[in-house]
C-alpha cells in the first residue's frame, strides 16, 4: 500500500506477534509433543539441564556438603541417635582414643545428647603448665617435639623461634599418647632404609634414619631424624635449581631444591651445610646434597623432605624405595 510505505511497520508487528504466540504455546507443545525436543540441539541441552535439576529434588536438595577446610579449634558435638564412638571418630577423621582421652571416657557407650569435645586432629589437647616446654610435653606424650611445632594452629610466645609457651594456653599434640595408655599403645616406628642406587625414573630414600613425622594436610612432607652431619644423598637424578644457605628462609633454614624434570622437584630442609650449587647435575643414590642439621624452624636434627609434582606438594612416601 502506498508503494510499500507501511511494509516495515507491518513486518515488525507481524514478527513480534509470531514470536509472542510462540512463547505462549511453547510450553504446551513441549508438554504435549516431547519428541520435538529431541529434534533440536538447543532443546536437548535444555532437557539435559532440566534432568540434572530434577535429580536434585527430594532428599538430595536438602543435603549439606561439609567443607573440607581444616578445623583450627576444638568443637563440641552432641551425640545423636545411632552414634557410636567409632562412627563419631570416623565422622571427624580422628581416632577413637582421641575422643576417649579428650572426654575422659571410661566406657565406649554414648548417650543421646551427650556433649563430646572433638579435636581437629588425632592426638591430645594439653593445657600448658608452668615450666612446660615443647620438649617436656613431647616426652610426656611420647612423640617427637617437631610434631607440636609443625602443627599450624599452635601458637608460641615472642617470635616463635624459641617455641616459648604461655602458661594456661591449650596446645594440640598431634599423635600424642596418654601416659596411662603408653604401655599398651606403642608409636609406630618406620625406619628409612636408604639410600640405594636407582634408575633415572626412580626415587630412593635420601638418608638412613627414623621417620618421625609423616605427610598430613598441614605437613606434606616426611621428617627423617638422624645425627647431625649424616649425609643426605640425591633422592633422584636431576638438576639443582635452588639453594639457600645462611638464612631462615620461612623456617626451612639451609635448603636445596632439585628439579627432576617433567614437573617433578624434591626438597631438603634444615641442613647443616650444602654440598651442591645451582645448575649442578646430581645422580640419584650417589651425589651428596648436604648434611643433616638443625637450621631453620626445627627442634632437633632431621631432614624435612618434600616432593612437588606440577607445583603441588604430594606425599613422598609412595615415591620412595
Amino acid at each position: 500500500m502506498k508503494r510499500g510505505r507501511y511494509n516495515r511497520p507491518f513486518l515488525h508487528l507481524t514478527t513480534m506477534g509470531v514470536l509472542g504466540i510462540g512463547v505462549l504455546i511453547a510450553p504446551f507443545l513441549a508438554y504435549t509433543y516431547p519428541i520435538f525436543a529431541s529434534q533440536n540441539n538447543d532443546l536437548n541441552l535444555a532437557s539435559s539441564s532440566a534432568e540434572k535439576q530434577s535429580a536434585l529434588t527430594g532428599e538430595e536438595v536438602f543435603k549439606t556438603d561439609i567443607s573440607q577446610k581444616p578445623r583450627d579449634k576444638i568443637i563440641t558435638y552432641q551425640v545423636e541417635r545411632g552414634d557410636t564412638l567409632e562412627s563419631v571418630a570416623n565422622k571427624f577423621g580422628i581416632s577413637d582414643n582421641t575422643i576417649r582421652w579428650g572426654n575422659n571416657l571410661n566406657t565406649d557407650t554414648l548417650t543421646v545428647g551427650q556433649s563430646l569435645k572433638i579435636l581437629p586432629v588425632s592426638g591430645i589437647a594439653y593445657k600448658v603448665q608452668s615450666g612446660d616446654t615443647v620438649y617436656t610435653i613431647a616426652k610426656k606424650f611420647n612423640i617427637d617435639p617437631q610434631n607440636i611445632v609443625d602443627y599450624p594452629f599452635n601458637e608460641f610466645a615472642g617470635n616463635g623461634v624459641n617455641f616459648a609457651l604461655v602458661t594456661g594456653e591449650t596446645l594440640i599434640v598431634p599423635g600424642g599418647i596418654e601416659p596411662s595408655a603408653q604401655q599398651t599403645i606403642k608409636p609406630y616406628v618406620y625406619v628409612a632404609t636408604g639410600p640405594v642406587p636407582v634408575t633415572s625414573d626412580g626415587f630412593t630414600w635420601p638418608t638412613h634414619g627414623i621417620v618421625t613425622q609423616f605427610a598430613s594436610w598441614y605437613h606434606m612432607a616426611l621428617d627423617i631424624a638422624a645425627p647431625i652431619g649424616t649425609p643426605l644423598i640425591a633422592a633422584s637424578s636431576g638438576t639443582v635449581d635452588y639453594v639457600s644457605v645462611g638464612t631462615y628462609d620461612t623456617g626451612y633454614g639451609n635448603n636445596v631444591w632439585v628439579n627432576k624434570g617433567d614437573g617433578v622437584r624434591y626438597h631438603y630442609a634444615h641442613m647443616e651445610s650444602v654440598n651442591v650449587s645451582v645448575g649442578e647435575h646430581v645422580v640419584g643414590g650417589q651425589t651428596i646434597i648436604g648434611w643433616i642439621g638443625v637450621t631453620g624452624n626445627t627442634t632437633g636434627p632431621h631432614v624435612h623432605f618434600e616432593i612437588q609434582v606440577s607445583g603441588t606438594l604430594v606425599n613422598p612416601l609412595p615415591y620412595l624405595q
